[in-house]
């Protein structure tokens, strides 16, 4: 929270969606296990910290979305329905102290009911918006979907799925038999949830960011590739070296550098003949025979080059190496991590080390 890099409303409000349900737990386990207070008002206050875990995590979902300014904001509202149902249970403990004969707690245990069911609707309401912000408005979020695929966080909408099955089946058990151990199985879960959205949350958003800013680096070519290509002499007798030949594979190279086009993960040798009018076997040709490299190691060469401009430039020395693998065009940790060690003998952080 005060790591400068780290300090704005998507990490916020992570932060306080983890911090609601760690809360929540907390409070159902001191009552559990007898540790909360014998006073009237203290034994019959319940705090309702579940009802901000929705709210936050949507607006955590909108902010790392980057749309918070395209869609409904409910965390005003979330604010005051919490502070109204701590306001208004004040009122019916006090009532009850007061006016019910021998302080009987049927009144607080309806009105408890009741509070649950409507904190139930309005949390299900909250998550079905993110569920069609991150399912169905692909207009919306497609400036994030260059950048991550958003599967960890549908994975997280498919196991908030599973917890919100089991609140529906707690509160039901407890409105028609008044037994509670169906809650147990919530509390599992959702403390499951807390460990994945707060693991995934906090390392997807920092690479997020990162691969942004290291985007935006490139595209102003501050860091970026230079095309150093020389003249290939060669003793062979092969017709095939000749100075036409070694035109068209610098027209290849000029190409792919001067459009970044090696920083896309699904560049293919055929879309690049293609554009450059010319066979598949002759554009292969050219690359192995004046790169010494067959396609797919060219196109790595030139990736891992981009990536040791970031890894040994101190201002981008805080940035995540998996952003900065992911940013150089490479489709995963591994294969950036394999490819990098080809190249240089190294792994991307012993090289960033050197620097």
């Amino acid at each position: 929270m005060f790591v400068k890099k780290k300090c704005d409303k998507v990490i916020v409000f992570l932060n306080l969606t983890v911090l609601f349900i760690s809360l929540n737990n907390l409070q159902r386990w001191l009552i559990d296990n007898d540790y909360t207070s014998d006073l009237f008002l203290v034994e019959n206050l319940l705090i309702p910290w579940y009802v901000l875990i929705l709210p936050m995590f949507y607006a955590f979902t909108t902010h790392f979305l980057k749309v918070q300014d395209k869609v409904n904001d409910f965390l005003k509202f979330s604010i005051i329905l919490f502070v109204s149902e701590i306001i208004l249970r004040l009122c019916v403990i006090s009532y009850v102290y007061y006016e019910v004969p021998d302080r009987d707690t049927f009144l607080i245990e309806r009105y408890t009911m009741l509070e649950d069911i409507l904190n139930l609707l309005y949390s299900i309401f909250l998550f079905i918006n993110a569920c069609l912000i991150i399912f169905r408005r692909h207009h919306l979020i497609s400036y994030i979907l260059s950048y991550d695929d958003l599967n960890w966080i549908k994975w997280f909408i498919r196991l908030g799925t599973v917890v919100i099955i089991f609140w529906v089946m707690a509160v039901a058990i407890k409105s028609f038999t008044g037994n509670e151990d169906a809650y147990v199985f919530l509390r599992l879960s959702s403390s499951i949830l807390l460990y994945w959205i707060g693991y995934q949350g906090f390392y997807k958003y920092n690479v997020l960011r990162d691969r942004i800013v290291l985007r935006s680096s490139m595209d102003s070519n501050l860091i970026s590739v230079a095309n150093d290509a020389k003249k290939v002499l060669s003793d062979s007798e092969d017709d095939f070296y000749n100075e036409k030949h070694q035109s068209d594979f610098h027209r290849i190279r000029d190409y792919i550098i001067k459009d970044k086009l090696y920083l896309d993960p699904l560049l293919s040798m055929e879309t690049l003949a293609s554009d450059l009018g010319m066979s598949k076997s002759y554009f292969s040709k050219l690359i192995n025979s004046y790169s010494d490299y067959n396609f797919s190691d060219f196109i790595n060469s030139l990736r891992v080059e981009q990536a040791k401009k970031f890894l040994s430039n101190n201002e981008f020395s805080d940035y995540t190496i998996v952003a900065i693998g992911l940013e150089c065009g490479f489709n995963s940790k591994s294969t950036f991590y394999s490819a990098f060690k080809k190249f240089t003998s190294e792994t991307p952080s012993t090289f960033r080390d050197k620097y």
